[in-house]
C-alpha cells in the first residue's frame, strides 16, 4: 500500500511540475498568481501522500500550512492588483 501511495505521490509531484514549468513561461500576473496556488494544491497534495505512505501523523500541519500560505499569497496578491490602478490614475492627475 505504501508503494502505491509514493508512486501517486511522484506522478502528483511532476504533472504539478509540468503545469507550474507551463504556467510560470506565460507573460500576465495573473497566470503566475495561479501557479503559486497549483504549487500549493500539489504540494499539499504530496505531502499528504506521502505522510500517508510513511505513517507520519504530522505531515497534516505541514500540508495544511502550505495551503494557507497559498491562500494568503492569493489574497495578497488580489488586494494588491485592486489597488494598483488607483495609483496610476493619481499619478496620471498630477
Amino acid at each position: 500500500m505504501a508503494g502505491a501511495l509514493v508512486g501517486i505521490a511522484l506522478f502528483i509531484l511532476i504533472v504539478t511540475a509540468l503545469g507550474l514549468f507551463q504556467v510560470l513561461r506565460a507573460d500576465l500576473a495573473i497566470e503566475r498568481m495561479m501557479a503559486v496556488q497549483l504549487l500549493g494544491t500539489g504540494g499539499a497534495a504530496v505531502v499528504l501522500l506521502f505522510g500517508a505512505a510513511s505513517g507520519a501523523g504530522s505531515m497534516a500541519d505541514v500540508a495544511l500550512l502550505m495551503m494557507l500560505f497559498a491562500a494568503f499569497s492569493c489574497t495578497a496578491f488580489t488586494l494588491g492588483e485592486a489597488s494598483a490602478p488607483e495609483a496610476d490614475d493619481r499619478e496620471e492627475d498630477t
